[in-house]
């Protein structure tokens, strides 16, 4: 089988070698598993490799490059529309040799594959949303089109959506789905998952950029340590906030409770995730934020903004936190958690007990029935 990968990932190569944005490059590893011959139609960037790019594992790879671009200014409008009947044409004929259409949406390379994969109906294809599907939420106009274009049955034929989340009237191609990050031999039961330093700790891991709001979170931490709180707070991740909260960090004198650990790998992330009482992500907009879910595998307690799937991951609030970003009563329903120790291994232990169920092998037994 021929498998086409549409993405608007930025990829890199070196020695014949492609790799991408680690997260998405391992969970594409998992349906290559699968497939005999791979080509991709993506970005390709002459930057270097980073701590979190991933190689694919794959011995048959045609990489098909395509320009970015983007409509945020006229300028970089005006240019992109040159580049269009060129990345047209190569999804064309990339989808043309495949057995298989996968897209990758929400992105702009996913958009113009959404609309080239009408002139293949009898084709095989799936589609992963990895953005929000909610309905009712604000969205960019290019994220509403692309839902609109894989929900609609009549242009888009023989294709299962992958989404997050269960929504109400949707169209019979559309298919709630969940990731994973753990496999069934790491899990760990509740008694083996227990924090041994005295402080309390809270891990946030993310892009440092308005949309992950990690300020919200240095909040929260400042207010908790006002009231007396030994609460530790650690940042994964790299973005252009970054000092924006090294100065908020060192103007609230919080440099021995706020640390900017930059990008890190999985295996340094995940032991965090052990050492760690909660996980927070205050987000403005998700798919199905995979923080949150591997913080829960590993016992944290998650405080999240009720976005996307998160209402649904945290059991509307039976396995953790659901935050309103008004940070009086975030802070006042943190503070009632620390306050009483069965509430706090009661979350855990729903939370544990939900995340552990989504695991790598039960992901690759659900790609082998979409292939």
């Amino acid at each position: 089988m021929k498998f086409l990968i549409i993405s608007h990932v930025e990829h890199k190569m070196i020695a014949n070698q492609y790799f991408g944005y680690a997260p998405y490059v391992r969970e594409m590893n998992i349906w290559l598993k699968h497939i005999d011959e791979v080509i991709i139609v993506a970005p390709l960037s002459s930057n270097d490799i980073t701590s979190i790019d991933l190689d694919y594992l794959h011995p048959k790879i045609d990489f098909r490059k395509v320009p970015n671009f983007n409509f945020t200014s006229i300028k970089n409008g005006l240019i992109s529309v040159l580049k269009l009947p060129i990345i047209f044409w190569k999804i064309f004929w990339a989808m043309n040799n495949a057995d298989h259409i996968h897209l990758r949406c929400p992105g702009n390379v996913g958009l113009i594959g959404c609309l080239v994969q009408i002139f293949f109906p009898h084709k095989k294809k799936t589609a992963k949303y990895a953005g929000n599907w909610d309905p009712k939420s604000a969205q960019p106009w290019t994220y509403r089109l692309q839902k609109w274009l894989l929900s609609n049955t009549f242009l888009t034929k023989n294709i299962q959506v992958l989404v997050y989340g269960e929504w109400s009237n949707q169209t019979k191609n559309i298919l709630p789905f969940f990731t994973a990050s753990y496999s069934e031999t790491e899990k760990k039961t509740l008694q083996n998952l227990k924090v041994t330093d005295t402080n309390i700790r809270m891990v946030f891991a993310g892009t440092l950029v308005e949309g992950k709001n990690p300020l919200y979170a240095i909040e929260v931490v400042k207010q908790l340590c006002i009231l007396g709180y030994s609460v530790v707070l650690d940042l994964y991740g790299e973005g252009k906030l970054r000092a924006k909260l090294e100065n908020f960090i060192k103007q609230n004198n919080l440099q021995e409770v706020v640390f900017l650990h930059g990008n890190q790998s999985a295996v340094t992330v995940k032991k965090a995730y052990q050492n760690s009482h909660f996980v927070i992500l205050a987000s403005k907009s998700e798919g199905w934020p995979k923080v949150i879910a591997e913080g829960m595998f590993w016992g944290c307690v998650p405080l999240a903004t009720p976005v996307s799937c998160v209402s649904y991951m945290l059991g509307k609030g039976e396995r953790g936190v659901l935050l309103e970003q008004n940070l009086i009563a975030d802070v006042k329903t943190i503070q009632n958690i620390f306050e009483n120790p069965k509430y706090f291994e009661r979350l855990r232990y729903a939370a544990v007990n939900w995340s552990q169920t989504y695991t790598l092998e039960k992901f690759n037994s659900a790609i082998q029935k979409l292939i």
